[in-house]
């Protein structure tokens, strides 16, 4: 049976305002459906896959004449929202990731590893960001051995591994270099190859601990105040005044359910997803009081039971860290503090940093950010200006002059 745009067009606005979506969303999406009604008319208004990814291509603004990135962006999540009914009979509205996960290389046996590393990855327990991070470059590696013309890891050999690094150079800053180096070693090691392994060493890449960067107590106290006003979204102010009390990761943030708050401990208790540790964080008044109001007055009504949901539909667990940077960095703007990255990660350093400051033990701290290793702490001593000082040796008399 031929399928119709119209037809399933109506299906898919039906479904779209079944599921909560904004009408001004909705009407973007009307107004894509019209367009694909018109490239459709001269087969009879019927849909085809093909004709979707022709749809998918037009990205030139007839009014301008170039590329526009909203009609891209407007036409290709249509498409994907008629394929997929085509493919089952149902709209999928599910949020996409951006990246798409990466190349993957065409060879059969090359393409073998790279699943074989992702099953062993599972195998491990990794977390889903770090099997991702792990798996993104294997398959980037895999993808540039097959453009030197190289089907097997059998082929390839240490200068590979230094071509490749030496290709990312124009691509990546020189300070993710470490990063990237840190994510391809276990992939490296899963291979058995030694002399690839080894050659890592070679690329003279070297990570270097900068002093990490902390609130000053006039900014921390503004953020804290934007947050108890009603300026913000319960929501946002929840997700800030957790990182800034707690440290939480980004990962585990985006990851909390309601069944792992407590209230009558006022209390979270979670499993890590980095870590796999468990970990139980005191809620402090405000935060407790932000966190209740979201849940019970903003919270849009959903099956997902993840504590923190999209804003607009679907009303899913919000996507990865980069959400939560987004709301941090919406609370620092309300709050007027400009000069600083507010990730989840400075709020991190700033909370195990104050915990140092006052006198709380490493061995304690370490036990309330999650880490696998006490060691990890050690870094936030570098914030510990009083400490410091007294670890300075006084200058000698006779080198003053």
């Amino acid at each position: 049976m031929r399928e119709m745009v119209q037809q399933i067009g109506e299906v898919v606005i039906a479904e779209l305002r079944a599921a909560g979506y904004m009408e001004s969303t909705i009407g973007q999406y009307q107004k894509s459906i019209k367009a694909l009604s018109v490239l459709a008319e001269p087969g009879g208004g019927v849909y085809t896959v093909s004709l979707g990814k022709v749809f998918a291509a037009m990205t030139t603004s007839p009014r301008t004449g170039r590329f526009s990135a909203q009609r891209r962006f407007d036409f290709c999540r249509l498409v994907r929202l008629f394929d997929s009914y085509m493919a089952t009979g149902q709209v999928d509205l599910a949020t996409q990731k951006r990246g798409g996960g990466g190349a993957w290389p065409g060879s059969e046996e090359l393409a073998a590893l790279a699943r074989s590393w992702a099953a062993e990855m599972v195998q491990r327990g990794l977390a889903a960001a770090t099997r991702d991070a792990y798996g993104r470059v294997a398959r980037a590696y895999l993808v540039f051995l097959e453009s030197r013309g190289l089907s097997c890891l059998s082929e390839a050999d240490g200068a590979s591994v230094l071509a490749f690094l030496a290709s990312l150079r124009a691509r990546w800053a020189v300070s993710s270099l470490p990063w990237l180096i840190s994510n391809f070693r276990p992939f490296l090691k899963f291979t058995g190859r030694t002399d690839l392994v080894d050659a890592l060493a070679l690329a003279g890449v070297r990570r270097h601990h900068t002093i990490l960067p902390v609130l000053d107590d006039q900014d921390l106290e503004a953020v804290v105040r934007a947050c108890g006003s009603q300026q913000v979204r319960a929501r946002d102010a929840a997700i800030t005044l957790l990182a800034v009390t707690t440290g939480l990761r980004a990962c585990d943030l985006v990851s909390l359910r309601l069944v792992d708050v407590d209230w009558r401990t006022q209390t979270i208790a979670i499993v890590q997803q980095k870590t796999h540790n468990p970990l139980t964080v005191p809620l402090a008044p405000l935060v407790a009081s932000r966190l209740a109001d979201y849940i019970l007055d903003e919270r849009p009504a959903s099956a997902d039971d993840h504590v923190f949901l999209r804003v607009k539909a679907p009303h899913t667990r919000l996507g990865d860290h980069a959400a939560i940077h987004r709301v941090t960095a919406n609370i620092f703007a309300k709050a007027g503090v400009a000069d600083v990255k507010a990730g989840s990660r400075l709020l991190r350093h700033n909370a195990a940093s104050r915990l140092l400051r006052a006198g709380v033990a490493v061995p304690t701290i370490s036990a309330v950010l999650g880490h696998a290793s006490p060691e990890s702490t050690n870094i936030y001593l570098s914030v510990d200006h009083d400490r410091l000082l007294e670890c300075v040796l006084p200058v000698p008399a006779g080198a003053r002059s």
